[in-house]
């Protein structure tokens, strides 16, 4: 997998599973647009890609649920490193999100979760197309979740309306020479896990074929192939990184 002169946006890249991808991707020598909301997480992981040797990082404070933030992100990406190659739509609610039931949670709250965790990769992805074109193609990669299957919440909601996002926006773009997947990670150690589910995690895990919770790592191996040139037949695919917790025929 050659990523050397490529440039990727990572977004909600200011910690957790995101940092894990955008360090990855530097690790790879791709050049990194950290696209974050919180300026102080966003520009400590930026530093800290660019004290590496050969890494280059640009943090952009980024709203994924509003189109001119998500716009100006993606024409910084381009002024600043000459253009977009990837897209990794990892931002969401997730750590601090509201725990209740469609019965009981306020509306407003659950339209401005929806446009983040639902239709923020839309939002991004309409962003970079353009520059992506330009460059003669590209890939994309959102984060979903097991929980898209497992009827539990408007979480799971939010994350099977990406996947069903994802595999439209696989016809529209195929012709444009832009493939986009998505994988659903199951229960990995993060600190927004720990803030939802605490030591409930490590319960879940033990249910699963391979016991333990998941890492960035795991994951970012997984995003950096579906990125790759040798996943160029693969667009539209939900792809499963969660230890076995949950077998789809």
């Amino acid at each position: 997998m050659d990523f050397s002169s490529k440039v990727v946006i990572v977004t909600g890249a200011g910690g957790g599973i995101g940092e894990g991808y955008a360090k990855a991707c530097a690790q790879q020598g791709m050049q990194v647009v950290i696209a974050e909301l919180d300026a102080e997480q966003g520009q400590r992981v930026a530093n800290e890609i660019n004290q590496q040797a050969g890494g280059k990082a640009l943090f952009v404070a980024t709203d994924i649920a509003d189109e001119v933030s998500a716009k100006q992100c993606a024409d910084l990406a381009v002024e600043r490193f000459g253009g977009i190659d990837y897209l990794i739509n990892n931002a969401a609610i997730f750590g601090e999100m509201k725990i209740q039931g469609y019965l009981d949670v306020d509306l407003d709250y659950l339209e401005k979760f929806m446009r983040v965790n639902a239709h923020g990769c839309l939002i991004m992805t309409r962003a970079v197309v353009p520059y992506m074109e330009q460059r003669g193609g590209g890939a994309i990669v959102n984060q979903s979740s097991t929980a898209a299957w497992m009827n539990m919440g408007f979480y799971g909601v939010a994350k099977l309306t990406m996947n069903g996002i994802t595999c439209s926006l696989a016809r529209e773009l195929g012709w444009r020479k832009i493939r986009i997947n998505a994988i659903a990670p199951g229960p990995t150690e993060t600190q927004a896990l720990r803030n939802n589910a605490g030591d409930y995690a490590d319960e879940i895990a033990k249910t699963m074929p391979i016991a333990r919770l998941g890492t960035p790592e795991d994951l970012a191996s997984s995003v950096l192939f579906l990125l790759s040139d040798e996943a160029s037949w693969i667009t539209g695919h939900i792809m499963n990184v969660d230890g076995g917790q949950l077998m789809r025929l």
